[in-house]
């Protein structure tokens, strides 16, 4: 099977959006410059001109030379099939570490760096759970609510990029992570009753571990500086800091001292103002038993 004249992979498509490389992530496309170079090399030692590789492979002689020439992201079962081609050992399928990490976006992979590095994380959601709370099917339904539209590749790969953040809750030492969230992110049924069900049951886990405190802020609690959306401050262990809010600063990262204490006096107001940590885990299961 083709499609515009390219051979399909083993998924069916060829040419899927979602695999193109960035050019402003400079890190990106040094990396599939590097490996798309790595598996020209070793073609050609093997003698094998593109047409005949991609067909061993079974992508197009197009997509071959795509790239190798640094502008497309190879697929994980690529180089799995181009090593066993080019008998290459095991060196080819060993890249697959750095395109997995290639392919998220470079904002995504920016805040999983800094949350990798935070050692207290603050942070306020006044329209959807915080991305570190939500559940796997969860975070499809809500990603699915995009629009315009992501493809099905586009959408896997956003996915897979808020699942892998989730590893900050296995660090150790582990870091401090305080979340408040407005109780509408808690009843509205994103992908569904049993979605909800789910991720409700999956608050409960995650507020049991010691390092995690859950508080969520009331809609009756009308009087408090959350109104402008979301607060996120991360803390570092030299004593630095970067935060952003949804209405100051442009909605960029800040790390000014005066900037960041504006964001943190706004957060320790809406933490007071919320129910504690004890009440907000009653009202999440009674949340469940009314779902």
């Amino acid at each position: 099977m083709t499609v515009d004249g390219e051979a399909a992979g083993p998924s069916g498509e060829a040419d899927e959006p979602g695999w193109e490389v960035d050019p402003d992530d400079d890190w990106g496309v040094a990396v599939v410059a590097t490996v798309g170079r790595q598996l020209k090399l070793r073609r050609e030692a093997a003698g094998m001109r593109a047409a005949e590789f991609g067909l061993a492979v079974g992508y197009g002689e197009d997509l071959v030379y795509k790239i190798e020439g640094g502008r497309r992201i190879p697929r994980p079962e690529y180089l799995d099939r181009a090593d066993e081609v080019l008998a290459a050992g095991g060196l080819l399928s060993a890249m697959k570490e750095d395109v997995r990490r290639v392919r998220y976006p470079k904002k995504v992979r920016d805040l999983a760096k800094l949350e990798a590095q935070a050692v207290e994380l603050l942070s306020y959601g006044s329209h959807n759970l915080h991305g570190l709370l939500q559940t796997e099917e969860y975070a499809r339904a809500l990603l699915g609510t995009r629009r315009p539209v992501l493809s099905e590749d586009e959408l896997e790969r956003a996915l897979a990029a808020r699942m892998a953040r989730k590893a900050i809750f296995e660090r150790v030492p582990a870091p401090e992570l305080s979340f408040v969230q407005e109780e509408v992110t808690l009843r509205r049924p994103v992908g569904g009753k049993m979605v909800l069900r789910r991720q409700l049951e999956h608050l409960l886990r995650v507020a049991q571990l010691r390092h995690v405190e859950i508080q969520v802020m009331p809609t009756t609690r009308g009087d408090h500086p959350g109104t402008g959306g979301r607060i996120q401050v991360l803390k570092f262990v030299d004593g630095t800091a970067v935060g952003r809010a949804d209405d100051e600063f442009g909605n960029r990262p800040v790390s000014d001292l005066r900037q960041l204490r504006i964001l943190e006096l706004r957060y320790g107001i809406i933490r007071a103002e919320a129910l504690t940590a004890g009440e907000s885990l009653a009202f999440v299961e009674q949340l469940l038993g009314e779902t």
